[in-house]
């Protein structure tokens, strides 16, 4: 693990075509806007947008005007989407040491930078095979085109399947207040064991996307906790997750300002234990066994 990431990522699976469709002058703005609050990792697709949203955050940073130093990039590849930029005739995944290169060189092309910081692969197909990987990963790391290497949504046997080949340094999954199954099906456990750093897309889970009664009791819950420690609600979220000791770096997918502005107070929050055990007992719907 060679590159150092901001404790919250933000995430711009967003910020174009598939919602917010972000000018590159707004989006030059929201990149300042992360900076200016300590959010330097930005976490991309190649997919994002339909293939279009890395191509849009490039042009976005050109106007930014800052130094490629100033932030870390994240990309995937491997998802081969059915798309008008694509001549796919269904969704399925490409693990061929071809297509990696390709995808790796296309985003390169698309985000107008040289490298990126990491590189993942995005899902994991059961016709991917370990060599080959490892010999596209070791061709772009030796070119100085990714730094480092994960994966993500692998589960723990087949990131093992990887690392036998090539060093994993990351694995972004699923993991929230109300997505709670990594923590207890061994997931975390493998990568605090083998040195990979979770990434946790999805953080602030169903808690303000359903109407349900136990999003309804999580939201009362945390209203209490909004008082005690003076933060929103996606804050208090967030320093769920930055509590476990696997050290989760959680990507944030919002654009706006205000919200933007917060994100950073969860890595000083010191939730209190009995309150962390509160938030996961509401989402369990039970008590710890």
């Amino acid at each position: 693990m060679k590159t150092s990431l901001s404790p919250i990522i933000s995430g711009t699976m967003n910020w174009g075509a598939w919602d917010k469709k972000l000018s590159a002058d707004e989006m030059a703005h929201t990149i300042h806007m992360c900076l200016e609050n300590g959010i330097t990792t930005f976490d991309h697709a190649d997919i994002y947008g339909g293939y279009t949203t890395e191509a849009e955050f490039g042009e976005g940073f050109k106007k930014s005007r800052l130094s490629r130093e100033k932030i870390q990039l994240i990309s995937k590849c491997g998802i081969e989407h059915v798309t008008g930029n694509r001549n796919n005739k269904i969704k399925h995944y490409n693990y061929s040491k071809e297509y990696i290169i390709w995808s790796v060189e296309n985003s390169l092309k698309n985000l107008q930078t040289e490298y990126l910081d990491v590189l993942l692969l995005h899902r994991p197909s059961p016709l991917m095979v370990a060599d080959e990987i490892a010999e596209a990963i070791t061709k772009l790391q030796s070119e100085g085109k990714i730094v480092d290497f994960g994966l993500s949504n692998f589960t723990a046997s087949q990131t093992d399947l990887i690392r036998q080949k090539i060093d994993v340094s990351y694995n972004q999954i699923q993991f929230s207040a109300t997505h709670f199954t990594p923590m207890l099906d061994g997931s975390l456990d493998h990568m605090q064991v083998n040195g990979i750093r979770p990434m946790a897309w999805n953080p602030l889970g169903t808690v303000f996307r359903e109407d349900s009664e136990k999003t309804r009791w999580m939201k009362q819950l945390l209203a209490s906790l909004v008082q005690k420690y003076e933060v929103g609600a996606d804050v208090l979220l967030l320093a769920w997750i930055l509590k476990h000791p696997a050290k989760i770096l959680p990507i944030a997918g919002t654009v706006n300002v205000g919200r933007i502005q917060q994100l950073m107070k969860a890595t000083q929050l010191e939730m209190e234990l009995e309150d962390w055990f509160a938030i996961w007992t509401e989402s369990m719907g039970d008590k710890v066994p």
